[in-house]
């Protein structure tokens, strides 16, 4: 099931999305920076103590310890306390496109109450991820019995007593939110490799990218602030623009001398978008997630932002550090 639904780029992008299973006081998570994709294949999973767990969070410590004799380097997923206090056997956490596309909404609650009735679930404003989060939750749950967590600005979070029902109960909440994407010109690739010629840019793997750069209020979404942590996390707060005719080399040169490197990926207007030549798998995967999510959210909408203050918190947090460097040392098999 895990495998599954992290080959999915609708629902899990890159290292992003998480599931686990309880047995007793054990419960087995996916490691941080690890991918979902890779399960049938790769060591992905960690036993942590779900009692030590849940003490730890009960004393306001988000770091939680391996079970002993766990046998590896891997650190367990930094959304285990979603993991831990979720009362069902499986727990999946997923960070799907439609989802997204409604929880970045000013009035996401109240469509998803329209779409979502007869479900046992819960509407949480956004929290940084960790142990913000997991006090929200802790009260959510010991108010109602929930199976699904709608996270703003974040994602989804289903449990239920067997990885069928899990993944059917996702299956059924993306029925019910599904929306139409925008379709675009294709890019013109032919002028953006003239641009990225003798530079540190390169065109993305994915064509859909693109889209984000050439349909215009996709590129007002993703200039307009930050969407979801992912977003944050991989290609940094918003994507700048590369105006037609502007210096590329000069761009990233101005970069380098103010002190941050150059950006991930940038949008050139009407033409398409450029990554760095070392962009990793899952840079490249979230500007995948992005053009997909930002296709979705209707021109009517009005959006919620994450805050700067969001961004500075998930930009200088050691766990995020610790996944970006996993994923970046990923490689296919």
């Amino acid at each position: 099931m895990s495998a599954r639904v992290g080959r999915n780029i609708l629902l899990v992008q890159g290292a992003g999305g998480n599931s686990s299973i309880k047995q007793d006081d054990l419960l087995w998570v996916k490691a941080s920076g690890t991918w979902l994709a890779d399960a049938e294949h790769k060591d992905i999973f960690v036993p942590v103590s779900l009692g030590a767990a849940r003490t730890a969070l009960a004393q306001g410590d988000e770091r939680v310890p391996l079970a002993p004799g766990a046998g590896t380097a891997l650190r367990a997923s930094i959304e285990t306390s979603l993991h831990a206090l979720m009362p069902h056997t499986v727990v999946l956490h997923v960070h799907s496109v439609n989802t997204i596309a409604w929880a970045v909404r000013i009035d996401a609650r109240e469509e998803f109450a329209k779409r979502l009735e007869g479900l046992a679930w819960r509407w949480l404003d956004y929290h940084h991820p960790g142990l913000p989060l997991a006090k929200v939750v802790h009260d959510a749950l010991a108010r109602d019995k929930v199976d699904i967590l709608v996270l703003g600005n974040h994602g989804l979070v289903v449990g239920a007593e067997t990885s069928a029902a899990a993944e059917a109960l996702v299956d059924e909440v993306e029925r019910r939110l599904a929306l139409t994407p925008r379709t675009t010109i294709p890019a013109d690739e032919a002028a953006l490799r003239s641009i990225c010629a003798g530079t540190a840019y390169r065109l993305p793997k994915d064509p859909l990218c693109h889209s984000i750069a050439i349909d215009p209020y996709s590129r007002a979404l993703a200039t307009g602030g930050s969407l979801y942590p992912d977003h944050v996390v991989f290609l940094g707060p918003g994507l700048p623009v590369l105006e037609r005719g502007e210096d590329l080399r000069a761009a990233a040169s101005l970069a380098l001398a103010d002190g941050p490197p150059p950006p991930s990926a940038l949008l050139v207007p009407g033409l398409g978008c450029i990554v760095r030549k070392d962009a990793s798998p899952g840079a490249e995967a979230m500007l995948s997630c992005l053009a997909l999510v930002t296709c979705r959210v209707p021109l009517v909408a009005q959006i919620r932002f994450l805050t700067q203050g969001d961004e500075s918190a998930l930009m200088n947090w050691d766990a995020e550090r610790y996944r970006q460097q996993l994923t970046a040392n990923r490689r296919p098999d």
